[in-house]
């Protein structure tokens, strides 16, 4: 357990933190298929009630849900990636340890 994986896990953590960030300001990039899907099921069917005169507030509903869906998947991905990154420091650490009481002088 390395400094390599170390790294590789805070450039991670950084797209991470980049999707998140595009999700809460909208963008849909970040966004699995199944959640893509829903969106533009969403603003297909609150387009066609809108073009009827209808309210769209289901489709507003479905819209914000599935943003806040996403948003908390990645929230949680991100929290198992700094308790990954952590676990991994603490290993490195307790192996130092190890290696400096095992010597005798």
């Amino acid at each position: 357990m390395g400094n390599s994986d170390v790294r590789r896990l805070d450039r991670e953590i950084r797209q991470t933190q980049k999707k998140l960030e595009a999700v809460r300001r909208g963008e849909w990039w970040p966004l699995t298929g199944s959640e893509r899907r829903a969106m533009a099921r969403a603003l297909a069917g609150g387009g066609y009630r809108a073009a009827r005169g209808r309210s769209t507030s289901r489709a507003e509903q479905q819209i914000e849900t599935t943003g806040s869906a996403a948003e908390t998947r990645l929230t949680a991905e991100l929290t198992a990636l700094h308790s990954e990154r952590q676990r991994l420091i603490t290993e490195a650490a307790r192996e130092r340890a190890a290696n400096k009481s095992s010597r005798w002088f």
